[in-house]
């Protein structure tokens, strides 16, 4: 079997607010073609166009290439070697960022006909599934009142999730508020559990995030996300060092390279590598290999669509911990009808891997193209 094309698709809501932390608005599809008339689907979480063009561009020289002309006419099974031919194949451009991006949708993409082809689950062809469903939390940002918070968790508590992320919007700008708000999801929220995402609120300002981490940690407050911007490793090791609520991070970084330092130098509790950003399934694997041999969890981030879900599902299938699946709650177009499954939680609020060949979805071509941007 060889790969024929790589086609990257931007999709776009009509309207966008860009004054929220919702990613799931627009999205960039992969689609890679072979010449036996199986395709693989793949997501990136990134700027769409920025991605497009990597995936698309004619290459420059001998070192500085697009994806499409690294990948076509390749083995689209052969996924480790592919992994290192495109990771070098893009070192002139980027290790790190963009590129990591572009080659985890791809990644994606590459499990998904292999598990196709074989007529296997992508957890199947990682060594088996140790877990066959996963914890769900529900992942919402973070509303500006304590009583449209209290609202919210108490709804999605009776849509069945017996834990809820809050996170993003008003964090970070007043601390006492923060604690109000973290006061009225925990009290809405009975016996569930509440997760705090402080979308990188608090900068670099250790002894501020350490003052509401002690507040939370008092509410009972599960875990406490990406408190300051991603390279402040010493400002988190300061945090995870004096306090007893899980400190988290790890949504923006790639490779194993990238979680090495995060975990040696910031002592973070607790991972979150995303499959569409951290270089695809195959690195999300070596990650969480690599926060095992430390003493760290992992527990995926996944905000977009049903893609992210299914392959995020196929992750936590084959890690020991397993804690949570992140499910994206957000009323948008992108998140709720883009994949036909719709990965329902359970009667226990858990959700099942998908057990089909490859992610085991399908994409609803309708959808595509009503928010394809040409």
């Amino acid at each position: 079997m060889k790969i024929t094309d790589v086609e990257a698709i931007i999709l776009r809501q009509p309207v966008l607010d860009e004054g929220i932390a919702d990613g799931s608005q627009d999205d960039l599809v992969i689609r890679i073609h072979t010449d036996e008339g199986i395709t693989g689907i793949g997501e990136v979480d990134s700027s769409p166009e920025a991605v497009h063009a990597l995936v698309s561009a004619t290459s420059s020289h001998a070192i500085a290439h697009s994806f499409h002309s690294l990948l076509v006419g390749e083995d689209p099974t052969d996924i480790e070697r592919l992994w290192q031919k495109m990771y070098r194949g893009m070192n002139y451009i980027g290790r790190r960022g963009i590129a990591l991006h572009a080659q985890s949708g791809i990644d994606i993409a590459l499990w998904d006909i292999k598990g196709k082809a074989a007529g296997k689950p992508i957890s199947e062809l990682l060594g088996g599934a140790i877990h066959d469903r996963v914890r769900a939390y529900a992942s919402m940002l973070m509303p500006d009142t304590t009583e449209e918070t209290a609202e919210r968790v108490s709804a999605l508590r009776d849509d069945g999730f017996t834990a809820i992320k809050l996170g993003w919007g008003p964090l970070g700008k007043d601390p006492k508020h923060d604690v109000r708000l973290a006061t009225a999801a925990k009290e809405a929220a009975g016996d569930g559990d509440i997760l705090i995402d402080a979308g990188h609120g608090y900068g670099a300002d250790a002894k501020t995030a350490i003052g509401v981490a002690r507040e939370l940690e008092q509410l009972g407050v599960y875990w406490l996300e990406e408190p300051f911007e991603p390279d402040e490793y010493e400002a988190y090791a300061e945090l995870a060092d004096t306090v007893d609520i899980r400190v988290t991070a790890g949504e923006q970084d790639t490779t194993v390279w990238g979680f090495r330092e995060l975990i040696e130098r910031g002592h973070v509790d607790l991972v979150q590598p995303d499959v569409t950003r951290c270089g695809g399934i195959t690195e999300l694997i070596r990650i969480g290999a690599l926060a095992r041999e430390h003493g760290v969890e992992t527990v995926p981030h996944a905000w977009k669509s049903g893609i992210i879900k299914a392959a995020s599902l196929h992750a936590n299938a084959v890690l020991p911990d397993a804690t949570f699946q992140e499910y994206c709650v957000a009323d948008t177009p992108i998140n709720q009808t883009l994949v036909k499954e719709r990965m329902p939680l359970d009667a226990d609020g858990f959700v099942a891997v998908p057990t089909g060949p490859g992610l085991g979805i399908e994409l609803d071509e309708e959808v595509l193209e009503r928010y394809r941007v040409s």
